[in-house]
């Protein structure tokens, strides 16, 4: 059984001198610098009382090709908050593909995980950023962690990468971002991404061979710009950014949530433009750029001079931005930081979303045979248009023509498109329309399921 922590004493990291204290129980630490605990123990924080050492909460895993099951060796693997904040260091994947992941877990008066929900983001060359829409992280929950040391392994913490169509002429670029506070910065360099260590080293994959220029985003940080000739198959290395200063830009607006029965706050992000697809309509957020519960008015500090794509409604609480392009308020809001707060003139709308029955309702489903979709009847709706996605955002299939329908709370439509490939991951969407115009869809990141 793990004990308690010492509610007395000065942190002993603080003043250079080992802790003292009885051996069965945790010494005192400072989670700030993560010093004062002898390896492999960390410092956690610890509810009602000091923070402590503790055995870590270590995450075991693989990383493998999702078509052929083969392991990918050298892939990058790190834990994200709720708020995608990189909360871990990164751990590379070894030749069978596994990996070792310590996580940081807040615990009771008892030593004992408390329930927290993270979520992982892997990369490797040749494959597709884990996650990238429409596929979605599932959470981990550092509670359900057991055994001597804690240990958590699962189907979330399994991470299957989707091989890119064509990863010619690829390489990547390397470096380090040196600020304080550098964990978790995104790195977007010819339109591909990496994050940064919680010592700020970074990889960026699959960059597009040639000049291209690195930048860095992080709420907080200002940095400045790298530039890095990348050859295909080949590592750049040595490509540092630097800070130059806090970025203090407030970008501040407000949401117009509309006809919604069921969802009553949202929240709203901030995507790098350079990052943003235009098919799925998502794209990347920095580490901090992010404010939840919106039900009006929304402000987002220490954002950092770029180009920028506003999106509300992106996580599953029962709204979407709305569709209708024939009122105002409903197109994609861009904006360009440059130096100065940003006050956004015109609010956009959010409204209810179409609830997806299934597949995706909930979970990422499993499917196999003719996939049906099923989703909630729309009752202002004249038709429907569906459309499947595959994991890489291309559009596959598409019905735009449903009828409505009357006598009941669902909507059922039949797959009939090309064969889908087993273990492919694949995303339903659907649009109701009145008189031409879409009123409503299903939400963002629900209609998932993988095709076995």
């Amino acid at each position: 059984m793990v004990m308690r922590s010492m509610a007395a004493g000065v942190l002993c990291a603080l003043i250079g001198v080992g802790c003292g204290g009885d051996e069965d129980q945790p010494k005192s630490c400072s989670v700030a610098e993560q010093t004062g605990c002898a390896a492999p123990q960390v410092c956690e924080e610890v509810e009602g009382g000091e923070p402590a050492c503790f055995d870590p909460v270590t995450l075991k895993g693989r990383v493998y090709d999702s078509l052929d099951k083969k392991a990918i060796a050298g892939a990058r693997v790190l834990a994200r908050d709720a708020n995608d904040a990189v909360i871990s260091r990164v751990a590379v994947t070894r030749e069978d593909g596994t990996y070792e992941l310590a996580v940081p877990a807040r615990r009771d008066a008892n030593g004992v995980p408390v329930k927290a929900d993270i979520t992982l983001r892997a990369d490797a060359l040749a494959y597709e950023t884990f996650p990238k829409a429409p596929r979605v992280a599932l959470p981990v929950d550092v509670a359900t962690a057991a055994g001597a040391p804690l240990t958590l392994a699962s189907a979330a913490t399994e991470i299957a990468l989707l091989p890119l169509a064509d990863s010619e002429g690829l390489g990547a670029v390397s470096g380090v971002v040196r600020a304080d506070a550098p964990g978790g910065t995104l790195l977007v360099a010819g339109g591909a991404t990496g994050a940064a260590d919680l010592d700020g080293s970074y990889t960026i994959f699959n960059v597009p061979a040639g000049e291209v220029t690195v930048k860095g985003y992080a709420a907080g940080l200002a940095l400045d710009t790298a530039s890095a000739t990348v050859s295909a198959g080949k590592e750049t290395k040595g490509v540092d950014l630097h800070a130059t200063g806090g970025a203090t830009a407030v970008v501040s607006g407000k949401v117009e949530i509309v006809n919604a029965s069921g969802g009553s706050a949202t929240s709203v992000i901030l995507v790098v433009a350079d990052t943003f697809d235009e098919a799925t309509a998502r794209g990347e957020t920095p580490r901090g750029l992010r404010q939840g519960n919106v039900t009006g008015e929304f402000s987002i500090g220490g954002v950092p001079d770029g180009e920028y794509v506003i999106l509300a409604a992106f996580e599953n609480d029962a709204l979407v931005r709305d569709p209708d392009t024939s009122i105002g308020g409903t197109e994609i809001v861009r904006v360009t930081v440059a130096g100065g707060d940003l006050p956004v003139q015109e609010s956009f709308k959010v409204t209810g979303a179409l609830a997806v029955v299934s597949p995706g309702a909930s979970t990422m489903d499993e499917v196999s045979g003719t996939p049906t979709f099923v989703f909630e009847d729309d009752s202002s709706e004249d038709m429907y248009e569906v459309s499947l996605f595959d994991a890489l955002g291309e559009k596959i299939w598409e019905n735009l023509e449903v009828p409505r329908v009357t006598g009941s709370e669902n909507v059922t439509v039949a797959y009939d498109g090309p064969e889908l490939i087993p273990g492919m991951i694949y995303q339903f969407r659907a649009t109701s329309k009145k008189g031409g115009t879409p009123i409503s869809q299903t939400e963002d990141l629900k209609g998932v399921f993988l095709y076995k």
